[in-house]
């Protein structure tokens, strides 16, 4: 499907968005995970496994590639994403990249505010490195899940765990106060996000949200692996993800971002034959970082 068809149905569903119950929203990004895992039956199958309090499964492909794996930490604003969410875009990174990728549904906002998701996100981790070293190991996620793997990273130094081989954030939510430009140079221009709907997002999931385990962009980002980040040029969020990389660059840590013309927050996975250079570029990133 065309830039043009998901722009105007985006534009749709924006507008609803701000008046739609979080059960909603939640009922239709389940179906949104439930489409994009169809899209791989048949290269890629899936163990799930029982964590105290949440669920999660590891997508493993038919063919595998060479050693090593990836965390994928969902988007949602912390309040969606159960765990056909999770193994939607799992299972395309998985198809994609030849390699075991593990997909964990952390406890949701409002019923499980912060540190609920971190400390999933940890357990998860910690999960993922009794079978293959952190050198082999890259966390990506989208939205929420790209600011979540950085207060992983963040947390995991304070913990002694050792930091993973690289991260990829996808129109990284990771200043939770929504304090960048872009907040108000786009806002009339990108489709598929809106202030009033992340303010809300973001009441249910913390009331300290200049916390660096909240929001990343405030935190002591020294010492993280390599980042390859994606965002769109249309997102409000545009700013996150470009304050994000010159926070990660002054932090002494290389980084490479990638602002996609007219795009929206996570357009990525959309699938965009447009884009499918990012897709290669994440491919490439994930092979040369574990080599």
């Amino acid at each position: 499907m065309s830039v043009t068809f998901f722009r105007t149905h985006l534009r749709r569903l924006q507008s609803l968005a701000g008046e739609e119950p979080i059960s909603l929203e939640r009922r239709e990004q389940e179906l949104v995970g439930a489409l994009l895992q169809w899209g791989q039956h048949g290269s890629v199958r899936f163990e799930e496994v029982e964590f105290p309090g949440f669920r999660a499964a590891m997508a493993r492909p038919t063919e595998l590639k060479e050693d090593g794996a990836l965390l994928y930490l969902h988007g949602g604003g912390y309040v969606c994403g159960d765990l056909r969410y999770a193994k939607g875009f799992g299972s395309v990174l998985c198809r994609e990249t030849r390699l075991p990728v593990f997909c964990p549904a952390y406890r949701l906002a409002p019923e499980h505010p912060f540190p609920a998701a971190l400390e999933d996100a940890v357990s998860a981790y910690r999960y993922l490195l009794k079978t293959c070293p952190a050198e082999k190991i890259v966390l990506a996620g989208e939205s929420a899940g790209g600011g979540l793997l950085l207060a992983l990273c963040m947390q995991a130094k304070a913990l002694g765990l050792p930091q993973p081989a690289g991260l990829i954030p996808i129109s990284p939510w990771s200043d939770l106060t929504a304090s960048g430009p872009s907040y108000a140079e786009n806002e009339d221009v990108d489709p598929s996000m809106t202030l009033a709907r992340l303010r809300r997002y973001a009441a249910c999931y913390s009331g300290d949200l200049r916390n660096p385990l909240v929001s990343p962009l405030f935190g002591d980002l020294s010492g993280l692996p390599e980042s390859l980040i994606f965002v769109g040029g249309d997102e409000i969020m545009l700013s996150d993800a470009v304050l994000l990389h010159e926070a990660l660059e002054r932090a002494g840590c290389r980084s490479t971002l990638t602002v996609a013309p007219e795009m929206w927050h996570g357009y990525i996975l959309y699938g965009l034959k447009e884009r499918r250079m990012d897709m290669d570029a994440i491919c490439d990133f994930v092979r040369r970082v574990i080599a």
